[in-house]
């Protein structure tokens, strides 16, 4: 038994001083392979520290590889397609993360927008006091539309600055709007 152990040790010692012998280029070739695989998933947007890792860990492979550091190469490489696959699948995650979450902006700013053009309309108030609250639901109408466009492109992380600050802007002419007409004061009787 301890024969058959020693022949196995002396047989993985040997496949791998072998495997040690040349560059490691189909591992430094999958490792590539996977890093734009990344980038293709948008792991430049959603995941870009363990993107750039996987980069640096080829880099660090393909020098080690110039050095004849076959091994330094080989470990590089492997780290390097381990990094970059773990890439991929956070950007997949980031990129549900940020539609679901510009989703959920788009929804929310489109309902404020909707009850306040639905509660101007109805309001008894003069026009000229409905004027700021009339130039604001135009100005959402126009950062929801810009929004929109984003997200029809999947430009998940330009929906939040479009809209940036329209929700609390409604919501501060939907008070405008909801706010009692002045009343004239009583005139004293004599």
């Amino acid at each position: 038994m301890v024969c058959v152990a020693r022949r196995l040790a002396l047989v993985i010692v040997f496949v791998l001083s072998a495997a040690c012998s040349e560059p490691p280029n189909k591992e430094m070739n999958l490792a590539q392979g996977a890093i734009e695989t990344a980038r293709a998933a948008g792991a430049d947007r959603f995941a870009t520290a363990e993107l750039a890792a996987a980069s640096d860990a080829l880099k660090r492979s393909n020098e080690a590889a110039a050095d004849n550091d076959y091994r330094l190469a080989l470990n590089h490489a492997l780290d390097s397609f381990e990094r970059a696959q773990n890439a991929a699948k956070l950007a997949v995650e980031g990129r549900a993360n940020a539609r679901g979450e510009a989703e959920r902006v788009v929804a929310q700013v489109a309902t404020l927008l909707a009850t306040a053009e639905t509660q101007l309309k109805a309001s008894p108030l003069p026009a000229r006091t409905l004027k700021a609250p009339q130039q604001t639901i135009d100005a959402a109408e126009m950062a929801l539309q810009k929004a929109r466009s984003a997200l029809a492109k999947e430009d998940y992380m330009a929906v939040g600055p479009a809209l940036e600050g329209i929700a609390a802007e409604l919501q501060a002419a939907l008070t405008q709007i909801d706010a009692p007409p002045f009343a004239a004061p009583a005139r004293r009787k004599r």
